[in-house]
């Protein structure tokens, strides 16, 4: 069998690592545009207990990546310089490029072909592989080929956001909310290594545009963000990668599939970087995809449509969720007129699927201090 893997982010490397370990006389190859060090932004976040799926399945690769990750079990909203502690919202990170080189050396002993520095400019440079799959991101060249027999779609939310870094460390995954002359930000802020912490600054259009961020070069975008957020930062300065100001960008397929061709992970599907799922998501595609293919005895015809099938409910409960946690960052301002707690609440409940008597549960303490301000 012979295997082409476009993309070598978490989707693609994990895949192709299931793919050669379970088949060891396939031709398994992952292609990558980029050069095998090049990655963008810093740390990447899971949700608690989001690395589980890979206890049973893959004792091996989550004994490797557990210990290189920093973990916590609360959650900080700072609004208006008063912090407010949400406990119980685990999360842990990780490093991206750290997690690549993992994954990496894990499919080289595995026996995949890694090939860095070459761009694929037509799927007919791989008319001789019996598999296709597109693990290419947001810009997936499988998607754009094959659009209209995926019913492929992507469109973007209205806030602008940049990926930076910082050398302070922060004890939780903290979201910072300030409210400036020029507009209203957000910091999404969390360690993934000793002393290196990601440190994402969002803000809405109109607030974008009053800063003029659109016009100002990388130096001058890093000291506005290092002045609106120099509390959260405590002297500390904000490091550049590729932080260039995006939207977010929302895909969706309504099939996975065509002939042999497959897409996964953000060729897929996207979900909005607040809830943590982006990476899990990716990586337990490849599982599943990988799984379809060995139930099916290797049969790419009858394989793909029973990932499709099988993935999606899962994938669709997720994105759905995402969709609602972006759609209250999308209007994050108008939340900040809320006291400090009730701000909290509304945070904590803006996927719908959190009732008060659940969260007393996962979260005692901030349950308390609310009731107490809502006697």
């Amino acid at each position: 069998m012979r295997v082409s893997i476009l993309g070598a982010g978490p989707a693609g490397l994990y895949l192709a690592y299931l793919m050669k370990r379970r088949r060891p006389q396939a031709e398994v190859r992952v292609i990558e545009q980029n050069a095998a060090n090049a990655t963008f932004g810093f740390g990447v976040v899971f949700s608690d207990r989001a690395l589980e799926f890979l206890r049973d399945d893959d004792p091996d690769t989550y004994a490797a990546i557990t210990p290189l990750m920093e973990s916590w079990n609360d959650m900080t909203l700072v609004l208006r310089n008063e912090r407010i502690v949400i406990d119980g919202i685990g999360f842990s990170a990780i490093g991206r490029l750290k997690l690549l080189q993992l994954l990496q050396d894990r499919a080289r002993a595995a026996g995949v072909a890694l090939i860095f520095d070459r761009p694929v400019k037509s799927l007919d440079e791989l008319e001789d592989a019996d598999l296709v799959v597109g693990a290419d991101g947001v810009n997936s060249l499988v998607r754009k080929t094959l659009a209209d027999e995926l019913g492929a779609s992507l469109h973007f939310l209205s806030n602008r956001f940049a990926w930076f870094g910082t050398a302070r460390e922060f004890d939780t995954l903290t979201q910072t909310f300030r409210h400036t002359p020029i507009g209203d930000f957000n910091a999404h802020h969390y360690r993934y290594a000793k002393g290196r912490s990601t440190f994402i600054v969002e803000t809405d259009e109109a607030s974008f545009a009053r800063a003029g961020l659109e016009r100002m070069d990388d130096g001058a975008a890093r000291a506005l963000c290092e002045k609106v957020f120099a509390d959260a930062l405590g002297g500390a300065r904000l490091i550049s990668n590729n932080s260039i100001w995006r939207r977010f960008p929302q895909v969706s397929a309504k099939k996975w599939h065509d002939r042999k061709y497959a897409i996964i992970g953000d060729a897929a599907h996207t979900a909005h970087f607040s809830i943590g799922s982006g990476t899990r998501l990716a990586m337990e595609d490849a599982i599943a995809l990988e799984r379809a293919l060995y139930e099916s005895g290797d049969g790419v015809a009858s394989a793909l449509p029973a990932f499709d099938s099988l993935r999606r409910p899962v994938v669709d409960k997720i994105v759905s969720g995402s969709a609602a946690s972006a759609s209250w960052y999308e209007n994050f301002s108008e939340h900040m007129a809320l006291a400090p707690a009730d701000f909290a609440m509304s945070y904590i409940s803006r996927s719908g699927r959190v009732d008060l008597d659940r969260l007393e549960k996962m979260s005692p303490r901030f349950v308390q201090r609310y009731r107490a301000e809502h006697k």
